[in-house]
């Protein structure tokens, strides 16, 4: 779904002479067929979803060296592009909404509790991560936890 809407708003971008969002939808694309090839098979729109918000990540990355580094010219391409590939995540799930998500993967999974509580963690990251970013999943986690 994310994937054919990238494709078609590569054609309206294109037609329209959109130089700069043809270039980060094409990026993207690239990415994609990328994992597609590595994977051997299409994406879900949830690994889409992972391909973006790993694209935002880096992009995140690169406009805080831009700061750090006084480059004006590529902190405004990068924080554009932050822009256009954030058009197509779908918006994130809200600190409420992850808390009950967590308290629920919590209380299907109390022998892995028992077991192993750091790898509760990794299985609400898991689970969760299309709907947020895993840094703020793992905060709210260890927030929930020690509470």
């Amino acid at each position: 779904m994310i994937q054919q809407k990238l494709q078609a708003e590569q054609i309206t971008a294109l037609k329209a002479g959109q130089k700069e969002k043809l270039l980060v939808i094409r990026m993207l694309l690239s990415q994609i067929k990328n994992q597609e090839i590595e994977k051997k098979s299409a994406l879900t729109d949830e690994e889409v979803v992972n391909v973006l918000r790993k694209f935002v990540k880096e992009l995140k990355e690169s406009i805080l060296a831009f700061e750090k580094g006084g480059r004006d010219d590529l902190l405004a391409e990068s924080t554009n592009q932050l822009a256009i590939v954030q058009e197509y995540l779908p918006p994130e799930a809200t600190d409420e909404q992850l808390k009950e998500e967590i308290k629920k993967i919590i209380a299907e999974n109390q022998q892995v509790t028992q077991q192993n509580p750091k790898a509760l963690m990794g299985i609400c990251v898991k689970q969760l991560k299309s709907k947020a970013e895993p840094g703020r999943i793992i905060k709210l986690f260890l927030h929930y936890e020690s509470a």
